[in-house]
């Protein structure tokens, strides 16, 4: 895939998938310069920031439709006691994130995982994953994991996820119309 500009409408798949089995691997060493803060009762501009800084070249929308149109149902969604973000820290400033949703009795769904754009293929973005499906799993009473992502996500999104242990449940044909310019050649 080529440059597509801004305002032009496009196809993708968006591919359901889920874990019912806790991995056996130990929790990953991230790199020295990484730390993990969770975020205690997040405001929405902070959750906005981080999906905005991670998702921006991924065409990640929705939640600012949702800021738009009902806020106070995107307000009840990020400062839910069962919803958690934790924030890859480094040198200062967020270099990713991930949300956990355990909402759903027996379910955690990893709601958002991803790195910005500085960090990717840095070399330590499956140990964060690794943390963060670890950690959905620690949460007494989990029977399942789930994650969804699509085509125009990282392009080895959905690989990554399946070698940890996510197996396709379901894909579903979307269209949207580009928000932002886009470069898939761009992606490392």
């Amino acid at each position: 895939m080529s440059f597509v500009p801004a305002g032009t409408a496009v196809d993708y798949t968006v591919t359901y998938l889920e874990m019912t089995t806790r991995p056996d691997w130990a929790m990953p060493r991230l790199p020295d310069h990484i730390r993990l803060e969770r975020a205690i009762d997040p405001p929405v501009w902070y959750f906005l920031a981080l999906y905005d800084a991670v998702g921006r070249d991924y065409e990640w929308q929705d939640r600012f439709v949702q800021a738009e149109e009902d806020p106070a149902a995107l307000q009840a969604f990020v400062r839910d006691e069962d919803v958690v973000i934790w924030t890859a820290l480094g040198h200062g400033w967020p270099q990713g994130f991930f949300m956990l949703d355990w909402r759903e009795a027996g379910v955690c769904d990893l709601a958002y995982f991803g790195l910005v754009p500085q960090a990717v293929g840095a070399g330590w973005g499956k140990a964060l994953l690794q943390t963060a499906i670890l950690t959905g799993w620690a949460r007494d009473g989990v029977a399942k994991m789930t994650v969804n992502t699509c085509t125009l996500d990282h392009p080895r999104a959905l690989a990554l996820y399946q070698r940890l242990g996510f197996a396709p449940v379901g894909r579903e044909e979307k269209r949207r119309v580009l928000v932002h310019d886009r470069d898939p050649s761009l992606f490392p």
